[in-house]
């Protein structure tokens, strides 16, 4: 495994602290919890553990029947209990073990979000699922939803785990947003609207784990080109997945058997042997 601790502490005290705007535009966090595995059939248990810096923080396991376990960072909107359908579908298709957790700020996760702070909280999951006994320790794959796939790069940056998933990514969040506001950074710069960088193109090439980016080619949020981008940097062994038809919140409902067929090939064999 490799660590990067002086970049860890670099990020960690340049974005500790987000600023009010970065809250406004960012981050859109929801406490109310709305459902749980168990309300759909499935066990899984009701995880509680705190960051480094002693945020608590929430989160479930389910258990499958794959030696995989999926550590999942979810997007920038709701909470985990927004994502049960998602975690029902690729529960069964698929059979693998899934941590998924919420960020400080979200759902019963206590503080507020940051980069920094979101960074500390990834890092907990992981020192999370390395305390448990019942998972193939070197089988974990870092799976990222929109923001979550900004937070799995910064992670695979710093660990060798034994995949990346990145689905729907954004090359920066600042790039994105000029993206989607183009006349209002013409006025306004981006960067000082948006203190965050989650700048995933700088650190893709630091990555050395087998990389898999699947993008919704009628993704109205972050486009579909920018997902392209992102792989054309990563390095080898990667592979690229365009979910057709697929929009950015609706991909593994409209990406049909297909998109969790492509999920399971990379899975079963990342490195594409």
């Amino acid at each position: 495994m490799r660590t990067a601790e002086g970049n860890e502490h670099r990020l960690n005290n340049q974005f500790k602290q987000a600023n009010l705007l970065d809250r406004y535009f960012l981050y859109f966090p929801r406490s109310e919890m709305v459902g749980a595995p168990g309300d759909v059939g499935f066990g899984y248990e009701d995880v509680s553990f705190s960051a480094s810096d002693g945020t608590k923080l929430h989160g479930w396991f389910i258990p499958g029947e794959s030696e995989i376990t999926l550590l999942w960072f979810h997007g920038n909107a709701g909470n985990i209990s927004h994502r049960v359908e998602n975690i029902l579908m690729l529960h069964r298709q698929i059979g693998v073990n899934v941590f998924i957790f919420d960020y400080r700020g979200y759902g019963r996760s206590e503080g507020s979000p940051s980069e920094g702070g979101i960074y500390l909280d990834a890092e907990a999951a992981l020192d999370y699922l390395r305390s448990r006994q019942d998972i193939n320790q070197d089988r974990i794959v870092l799976f990222g939803r929109s923001l979550g796939c900004a937070v799995a790069v910064e992670m695979a940056t710093r660990h060798d785990e034994y995949a990346v998933i990145l689905e729907s990514p954004f090359t920066s969040i600042r790039a994105a947003a000029k993206r989607s506001n183009p006349v209002l950074s013409l006025f306004l710069p981006v960067s000082l609207v948006i203190r965050s960088k989650y700048d995933s193109l700088s650190k893709i090439k630091n990555v050395r784990s087998p990389v898999m980016v699947l993008h919704g080619d009628q993704d109205e949020t972050i486009p579909h080109d920018m997902g392209r981008q992102l792989f054309d940097a990563a390095n080898e062994p990667k592979r690229f997945y365009t979910i057709e038809g697929a929009a950015h919140n609706d991909t593994y409902q409209a990406g049909g058997a297909a998109y969790f067929d492509a999920l399971r090939r990379f899975i079963e064999v990342p490195a594409g042997g």
